[in-house]
């Protein structure tokens, strides 16, 4: 089709969204509720443009394309209503910004600035909305909640957990829990998608740097920090550097240079996780066990199976995720050998994801009265802190991690990526029957961005099916599907987040597909580029076992590594 916009002729496909076809050709028009991938609603209405022979503005991410459409975008009368909307907005929204945790990174505030609204035109009613402290991971704000929608649409369409939705009628709505209950008793699984859509302060992290900095300000405390494979290649972006640019050994040294006494990698607990789940997959296999074993390294696919698959959850690993298997670790054998009191390690680590706030407070994840892990930040608290304590990441040299968690395969580094876990497995799960490595261990079927892939993998002439699920709606399918009687599936790994850990809840806000892309091209960088590419060939691991652990499977392995998950109840 073609059609004209300000005065040029474009071509267009039947079907697309006039919207689509604008942004294809680099002409910028606002929005605040159009999600990619969603369909859309028109909900804010910011996107309206005019079109020839319709007598009043019409929104361009829902009006389809039609031949010989002639649109004007940026019209006095476009512009004048959109500047309306946003001042209507700001009417009643708090006048907070330089408390607000989106300060300087608001799309409405940039909005507000792109469309000169310099003056207050009109004066609305506060409304007076208690803030939701009570989850682990989430705080909400209605009272900066413009009802764009898409938290809510993330939350039902692509995680299909819908603990949140509008509630209220006319001026009175506002998005809420069931019953408009705290958080932390709604269906919430704390994935933090939620944080990534929304465009204002009205959802953001539980802030934790204070305790870290309290901990690395405290003489009697040993402060260790943990990275997980994720964030070395997303904190960059942080600080005006190009997506995937690994700045691991930068990063390293930043922490050294904050006060952190050890600084260790998530990639060495990610092997650990890898020789403790390939000998459980391999053990259930051999022993006619339940099948197909689902990954446990996502806490937001923990708690939503807890929730709403509870009839799966012997399929489930009993394996903590690498996080909680690392965090038991320091706390007995790296204490005993340092001959540190477990009680004065405070234990810190950085996550790309939300909800290991939430999986670090779980009554499992409990050792003797001591938490395997004390504190959690995200990518974007990291970044805050490293500001905070004036870091310069260019003035760094890389430094490595230190000994003994500062080992790892690429193989450990893959869990950054949805199906890195899978792949990572596969590996050792191949060595473990068969006694010899894959000749080729990239398993490109299990690669890239796609919700859903699946791979048939040639074991010592058994052909073992794997699949793997990013995005929770699409773990439903696949989970109901099994549940109908599907048989060919020995392995199946689930991330709550799209794309995996590189594209967590607590990674830079505002990143696109191509930036996801980019992390996860990183990973794979490091992957081909690494000597060590199995998780059981990392001599670090092997030594860990031969000290201290016995063997995966084992009773100090199962005692530490190990849990158990059990049916939750939610308000719906």
């Amino acid at each position: 089709m073609n059609i004209e916009v300000n005065g040029k002729q474009m071509t267009a496909q039947a079907g697309e969204m006039l919207l689509d076809v604008l942004r294809r050709a680099g002409v910028n028009v606002p929005t605040l509720c159009a999600m990619e991938g969603l369909t859309p609603t028109g909900a804010c209405r910011l996107c309206a443009v005019e079109v020839q022979g319709r007598p009043g503005l019409v929104p361009s991410c829902a009006w389809p394309v039609e031949d010989g459409l002639k649109v004007k975008t940026h019209s006095p009368r476009a512009v004048r209503a959109r500047k309306t909307i946003v001042e209507l907005l700001l009417s009643g929204h708090p006048d907070d910004c330089l408390y607000c945790a989106r300060n300087n990174n608001c799309q409405l505030q940039d909005l507000a600035a792109e469309l000169g609204v310099r003056e207050r035109r009109y004066q609305g009613e506060k409304e007076d909305y208690h803030v939701d402290l009570s989850s682990p991971s989430i705080v909400r704000d209605p009272s900066k909640c413009i009802l764009c929608g898409r938290c809510v649409r993330v939350c039902e369409e692509i995680q299909n957990v819908s603990a949140i939705d509008f509630i209220g009628r006319g001026s009175k709505s506002c998005v809420g829990t069931a019953f408009d209950q705290g958080l932390n008793v709604s269906s919430c699984i704390n994935c933090g998608q939620c944080i990534m859509v929304c465009p204002t302060g009205a959802l953001r992290e539980q802030d934790y740097t204070h305790e870290v900095m309290d901990a690395l300000a405290d003489p009697n405390k040993f402060v260790v920090v943990q990275h997980a494979p994720a964030v070395s290649v997303t904190l960059a972006e942080e600080f005006g550097m190009k997506p995937g640019a690994d700045i691991d050994g930068v990063m390293t040294a930043a922490l050294r240079r904050i006060g952190f006494d050890r600084v260790f990698e998530t990639s060495f607990s990610a092997d650990l996780t890898i020789m403790e789940e390939a000998s459980e997959l391999v053990h259930r296999i051999k022993s006619d066990g339940k099948l197909p074993l689902l990954t446990s390294c996502s806490p937001g696919w923990v708690k939503y199976v807890e929730q709403f698959e509870s009839d799966f959850l012997e399929n489930v690993s009993s394996c903590k995720s690498p996080q909680q298997m690392l965090g038991a670790v320091i706390k007995s054998y790296f204490a005993a050998n340092e001959k540190i009191d477990p009680s004065k390690i405070f234990s810190v680590s950085l996550m790309p994801c939300t909800a290991k706030k939430f999986e670090a407070q779980r009554g499992e994840m409990m050792n003797e009265d001591l938490a395997d892990v004390d504190a959690v930040l995200t990518t974007r608290e990291l970044a805050k802190l490293f500001r905070m304590l004036g870091v310069d990441l260019d003035a760094l040299e890389p430094e490595s991690p230190d000994t003994p968690f500062g080992t790892r395969s690429s193989a450990g580094k893959l869990f950054g990526a949805t199906g890195g876990v899978m792949e990572a497995a596969v590996r050792t799960a191949h060595y473990l029957i068969t006694g010899k490595n894959m000749a080729d261990p990239k398993i490109k079927a299990l690669r890239g961005l796609d919700g859903v892939k699946e791979a048939r993998v040639n074991i010592d002439g058994m052909e073992v099916g794997v699949a793997v699920v990013s995005g929770l709606a699409n773990a439903k399918k696949l989970l109901q599907e099994v549940r109908a009687g599907r048989k060919d599936l020995h392995f199946v790994e689930i991330m709550a987040c799209p794309g995996g850990c590189i594209a967590g809840g607590g990674q830079p806000l505002g990143a696109d597909t191509d930036a996801i892309k980019k992390r996860a091209q990183a990973l794979y960088q490091i992957d081909r580029d690494d000597n060590v590419k199995f998780s059981h060939e990392n001599e670090s691991v092997q030594r860990l076992y031969e000290e201290f652990l016995g063997e995966p499977l084992g009773e100090k392995s199962h005692h530490l590594l190990h849990t158990e998950y059990a049916k939750r109840e939610a308000i719906m």
